[in-house]
């Protein structure tokens, strides 16, 4: 009786395709990949690391279908200190912080929790804060049609922290102002306004 071959899902391959290549950058690195605490290192790694850019594997129009709901609501919806976790394009370190989303919406609102998912799936893809903060801006535009989006991004760097010039209280604020919040001067007051009120 013939075996049956195994065939591997395409995302165990990815994972154990990545692993044998963290496991050479062990030895580049002058490591031993066989020693005891890192037998099982380049799996665990490549694990994490899909994890952690799964965003590609997502987007703003399945997210955020059927979540979308008509109400007769035209003022500011904040959603405000959304944790942010993502690996910075160019050294592929984390850096990490708070996003506060705002919306004036026309006919539509979005599950809040939505929200929270969207920057979620932007921020698990390897990132620059600038592209981080214009891109969740421009997904609530695209799909909700509001009268206006404000998203502001506050994070550390580690490449910031830990290498370079090793600044350890350095923090990085972005954001991205379209419709009523780039045009008129009272929204985005009163948007700032909003996120620096202290917490109850």
């Amino acid at each position: 009786m013939e075996e049956t071959a195994i065939i591997a899902s395409p995302e165990a391959a990815r994972v154990e395709k990545i692993a044998g290549l963290v496991h050479q950058i062990l030895i580049e690195l002058g490591e031993d990949p066989d020693r005891e605490g890192l037998q099982k290192t380049p799996e665990r790694f490549a694990k994490a690391l899909r994890f952690l850019t799964s965003g590609y594997q997502q987007s703003p129009e399945k997210l955020l279908n059927g979540a979308m709901f008509s109400v007769c609501y035209d003022e500011m919806v904040v959603v405000r200190d959304i944790e942010l976790y993502s690996l910075c394009e160019h050294h592929m370190l984390p850096f990490f912080g708070v996003c506060h989303v705002a919306y004036i919406p026309k006919k539509k609102v979005v599950g809040l929790s939505k929200i929270a998912r969207l920057v979620n799936m932007f921020a698990r893809r390897l990132q620059i804060q600038e592209r981080l903060t214009s891109q969740i801006a421009s997904a609530i535009q695209e799909e909700l049609n509001p009268a206006g989006v404000g998203v502001i991004i506050e994070a550390r760097h580690l490449c910031m922290v830990m290498r370079g010039v090793e600044k350890q209280n350095s923090t990085t604020t972005t954001s991205a102002m379209l419709g009523d919040f780039r045009e008129h001067i009272q929204t985005r007051d009163e948007f700032l306004s909003l996120i620096r009120t202290k917490k109850p």
